[in-house]
């Protein structure tokens, strides 16, 4: 395949705009389309591991996303009765894998990301479809409202239920439901101060984190039939299922609006891909690897998959090699962890949180080394675009 000149990307999400970012950065023409009115993100907060960030100094944009860390001291696993199980500190974390952990809205990454994008390069209300995945010597073409676009390359990031994943791949069986429900929310909490913690009961978890601008990140997750709704409105339902935890959840919900709470069912790939590419087509994030939440990277990973793809535009065999066997094993990770974080049973629940703790005492790491290998990664090319990163965060 020749060096692509002209890019479209379909789905202005965080991968999506990062790829375009990246391959606008390596010289192509770079189109994307987004279904949506705006660029406002579904979603709350994302978390950013090193791994991510130095994927974002490839594009000139992890430092800055570096000042906006928040977490300090320490932090770690507790029980709904708040009982410590597993303790950790951000300096640590940082030591380990050369740099912070970032908490930030989705909306003020969305707008980092699109600044540094041509004015005309994003096209909102666009709904768009793969006409043809184009071979070595034809161009995939992609067809609007508006008409055809013909491109170099093709990037599918239209999220877990991806259209072009379907087009691309029509037998596999796509996303499943992971099993269970979540909630977010982002908001101010007046006299908040907590550590940064994940609590772990039977069948819930909730998750309590403080953002830089001093609002408060929260969320939480249950085993739940697909397709449930709160009979009245989900705080009423937050507060059914975690009212009762310790502080700070009270205090949290109490400053929560019902307007404030997203709710959304957990799907993911659980049947890998064949490849992550088809003619001039590549797929990433969640259109390629849907994962559930629980380590946090699914992201992590679309911002990976973005910058990788950029560096192997003129070889997509070469990025499906690089990218499909880490982001399989880290998908499947976190299928394990959400199973082990959700565990029902009163049993299975006790003999968990018992070998957490003694796992803890014996290795206060314990947290950290779960992310070995995941939160050490680096891009395969040298940040072109930030140069003046220091090496030990890159």
């Amino acid at each position: 395949m020749t060096q692509p000149r002209r890019a479209v990307v379909i789905g202005g999400g965080i991968g999506g705009l990062t790829a375009a970012v990246a391959l606008h950065r390596r010289g192509l023409h770079v189109t994307v389309l987004e279904r949506a009115r705006s660029l406002e993100p579904v979603g709350a907060a994302i978390s950013l591991a090193p791994n991510a960030l130095r994927a974002l100094d490839v594009i000139g944009l992890g430092d800055e996303i570096r000042g906006l860390a928040a977490w300090s001291g320490d932090g770690g696993l507790r029980t709904p009765s708040g009982r410590w199980l597993s303790r950790s500190s951000a300096e640590r974390a940082a030591e380990r894998f050369g740099g912070p952990l970032v908490l930030l809205h989705r909306a003020t990454l969305i707008e980092r990301l699109a600044a540094l994008l041509p004015a005309d390069a994003v096209r909102t209300d666009a709904a768009a479809a793969l006409a043809d995945s184009g071979d070595p010597g034809r161009a995939a073409r992609v067809t609007t409202a508006d008409g055809e676009l013909e491109a170099d390359l093709v990037v599918g990031a239209d999220g877990v239920r991806s259209a072009v994943r379907g087009a691309l791949f029509p037998r596999h069986p796509g996303a499943v439901y992971s099993g269970f429900t979540t909630w977010r929310v982002v908001i101010p909490v007046p006299g908040a101060r907590f550590a940064s913690h994940e609590t772990w009961g039977r069948g819930r978890i909730w998750g309590t984190h403080p953002l830089k601008d001093g609002r408060v990140y929260a969320y939480a997750a249950a085993l739940t039939p697909a397709g449930g709704r709160a009979p009245d409105d989900e705080k009423s339902e937050l507060l059914r299922r975690f009212g009762d935890w310790h502080d700070p959840i009270p205090a949290v919900l109490a400053a929560t609006r019902p307007e404030d709470v997203l709710r959304h069912d957990v799907h993911h790939i659980a049947e890998p891909l064949p490849a992550y590419h088809h003619g001039r087509v590549a797929l990433l994030g969640d259109a390629a690897h849907a994962m559930p939440p629980s380590l946090g990277q699914g992201g992590n990973q679309a911002i990976e998959d973005a910058t990788v793809l950029a560096h192997h535009c003129d070889d997509l065999a070469a990025y499906t090699a690089a990218r499909l066997p880490r982001t399989t094993a880290i998908a499947r990770q976190a299928v394990r962890v959400a199973r082990l974080s959700l565990i029902r049973s009163r049993a299975g629940a006790a003999l968990r949180d018992t070998a957490m703790a003694a796992l803890s005492k014996a290795g206060p790491a314990l947290f950290l080394r779960s992310f070995d290998g995941i939160a050490d990664w680096a891009p395969p090319q040298r940040p072109y675009a930030s140069e003046h990163t220091p090496a030990g965060n890159r």
